[in-house]
């Protein structure tokens, strides 16, 4: 899929913005209607990806969590994202 340029980036690397990422956010945003005291998150790799952790910031997940190795460049993505607004 990767290879054969199916999508532009490895799937389980960063997130497919477009077909996951709209699930996603039908998800975070039903979930707040229902519960809007939710805590919505991510975990795996793509909560160590800079592009994955500002696509979170943005549909308004409360964490994400990742791998130690990737905890810097989470925490620095997630600051970044903050800044942007």
């Amino acid at each position: 899929y990767y290879d054969h340029k199916i999508y532009e980036n490895d799937p389980f690397a960063r997130l497919d913005q477009v077909g996951v990422g709209k699930l996603m956010q039908m998800a975070v945003v039903d979930g707040k209607k229902t519960r809007p005291k939710i805590h919505c998150g991510i975990c795996g790799e793509h909560g160590g990806d800079p592009t994955s952790v500002e696509f979170c910031h943005k549909l308004g997940l409360d964490y994400v969590s990742c791998s130690p190795y990737r905890v810097p460049i989470a925490r620095l993505a997630a600051a970044q994202a903050a800044l942007k607004g």
